[in-house]
């Protein structure tokens, strides 16, 4: 119903038929089209696509495997040990996911080629790439970070993002396109005192996003990024359980609360879906309204 039609309700007030006709007629509206009131993602929203989800078998990495795939899409899981694979493979073939999974540490070279060798050869090609994979080695003073460490941390967590990416981007290209998503950091836009090294990081991890996304969408291949605030994850417990340091943040949030994975996860699929088709080049804040700004 149009502003005008509520405009001519207000108008109409002494004549109570004709106001109750009108109203009804938008009751009705809303009963025939409840997405006017509220809009779900389809559950097969996602039906055929294949997709490599890097450090998923915990956390973040988890809850956008479980959100990809109850989504329809087939799901490759990976994680450096090989128990921790196993029990996340048998985990979603419980909830009817199409899942397969191996190990990966994403710092090797041959073991980034196994991932994307085995999705093929199980699944033909590669729709969907969700970079998770991160490390922290250190927390103290960015200038004590040893030389060892700021390679480590910057060689898992950009380095492998983009050697990652260049490995998918020719089979989604043959498949006419895809989806690259990296999961960055609110310490990609405020540097968390203690993980110097590991914010900046995350924030090169927006530029990457940016670089990215306007040269491959020539490819139909979309790139963009999600930077989580405080997380319930073991990765972010240090954070998390300090109630001096959270007491900090809920006065930054509006939403007075942690975060929890499966908050992230849906993000995750909403970019990988079509109902994304038109973003590209974008990091979406979920840090329950801190203001992020570079």
């Amino acid at each position: 119903m149009l502003i005008s039609d509520f405009e001519g309700v207000h108008k109409i007030q002494g004549s109570g038929g004709m106001r109750q006709v009108m109203l009804r007629s938008v009751f009705r509206c809303l009963r025939t089209n409840p997405v006017a009131g509220q809009r779900s993602m389809s559950q097969s929203s996602l039906a055929g696509k294949v997709a490599i989800v890097t450090a998923s078998t915990a956390g973040i990495g988890l809850a956008t495997a479980q959100a990809l795939g109850k989504r329809g899409a087939h799901v490759v899981v990976s994680s450096r040990r090989q128990a921790n694979v196993d029990k996340t493979v048998a985990l979603l073939q419980s909830e009817s996911i199409q899942v397969t999974g191996t190990t990966c540490n994403v710092d090797k070279e041959e073991d980034r080629e196994k991932l994307v060798q085995m999705t093929l050869d199980q699944f033909g090609g590669i729709d969907i790439l969700v970079s998770n994979a991160a490390v922290n080695p250190f927390f103290g003073n960015i200038l004590d970070t040893s030389e060892d460490v700021w390679d480590k941390i910057m060689s898992v967590n950009v380095k492998a993002a983009y050697l990652m990416t260049k490995l998918v981007v020719p089979h989604m290209t043959k498949r006419g396109g895809g989806s690259v998503v990296f999961v960055s950091s609110i310490a990609g836009y405020q540097p968390i005192q203690g993980l110097g090294a590991y914010s900046v990081s995350k924030t090169a991890l927006l530029g990457l996003t940016r670089a990215l996304a306007p040269e491959l969408a020539q490819d139909n291949i979309r790139v963009n990024c999600v930077a989580p605030g405080v997380i319930k994850t073991r990765f972010s417990s240090s954070l998390w359980k300090n109630e001096d340091i959270m007491d900090g943040y809920k006065q930054l949030m509006s939403i007075k609360r942690i975060g929890e994975p499966e908050e992230i996860g849906g993000v995750v699929a909403f970019l990988c879906s079509d109902d994304a088709s038109y973003i590209t080049g974008e990091t979406i804040t979920a840090t329950g309204g801190i203001s992020c700004r570079l």
